[in-house]
């Protein structure tokens, strides 16, 4: 990528819109991973291992994903109440 010159910096003008039909949602976001040890019952596991082997996706990534939409729901009825 070219070095712009403070002259280009200066007449530098966004256009009106941008075609991000071909974008890449999170495409540089990398989530920190943290290595934890938690203990979940035996049904909850059995129940994401089942899912994971039906989606193709990993057990553990299902079990992330059911966490967020959680803390999401959780923190909205947060804001709605306080």
């Amino acid at each position: 990528m070219k070095k712009l010159t403070i002259k280009e910096k200066e007449d530098f003008v966004l256009k009106k819109e941008y075609d991000l039909s071909k974008g890449i949602r999170g495409r540089f976001y990398i989530p920190k991973k943290v290595s934890t040890t938690i203990r979940i019952d035996d049904d909850m596991i059995l129940l994401f291992k089942k899912l994971a082997t039906e989606t193709k996706i990993g057990y553990q990534t299902l079990i992330n994903t059911a966490l967020r939409e959680y803390s999401r729901k959780i923190r909205k009825k947060a804001v709605k109440a306080g």
